[in-house]
């Protein structure tokens, strides 16, 4: 099964814009609030094709962007951020590592996610660390609505990922 973007592009210096196209529309929106909460300029494109493979190559494309800003001369190389979406509340820590590894207390396979019967959140970060490179610990303090979960879990992702691009003398406000 080839999976590949046709296009991305990202500026962890940016402000938050994302324009996003993996042709399945929750993760779009899901992408659009983890560039949001990150402060990332955010352009990707995924190729069409079967949503399984969109969900890798999205995945897989925005953690090959990533490696380098994640390991970039003075960069942090960390982070970790609590969010909330409604009544979800999710923890994401991360780092850089040699092993990547996802460790999630979500489970989100019996949920119909953009029509998708399988945990598309999984797949999108289990691709997104192995090809950027990440150890990520991924917790649900609280939450059941399905959407509040995802949103609440996107969102920490963001603001980790953007404390671990940070360099010194870049802590933005």
């Amino acid at each position: 099964m080839a999976e590949h973007a046709t296009g991305i592009r990202v500026d962890v210096h940016g402000s938050g814009e994302a324009n996003v196209e993996t042709g399945i529309p929750v993760l779009d929106r899901l992408l659009e609030r983890l560039a949001e909460a990150a402060r990332f300029d955010l352009v990707l494109e995924v190729e069409p094709g079967e949503a399984e493979a969109e969900v890798t190559a999205a995945g897989a494309a925005l953690g090959e962007a990533l490696a380098g800003p994640l390991r970039a001369p003075g960069a942090r190389g960390h982070g970790s951020a609590f969010m909330p979406s409604s009544e979800a509340l999710a923890h994401v820590a991360l780092e850089v590592s040699d092993a990547p590894l996802v460790v999630s207390n979500v489970d989100l396979t019996e949920a119909r996610i953009g029509g998708l019967g399988t945990d598309v959140a999984r797949r999108f970060l289990e691709r997104l660390a192995d090809e950027a490179g990440l150890t990520m610990h991924v917790r649900l303090l609280n939450g059941k609505d399905t959407q509040h979960v995802l949103d609440a879990m996107f969102k920490a992702l963001g603001v980790a990922l953007a404390q671990a691009c940070e360099t010194k003398g870049d802590a933005r406000g």
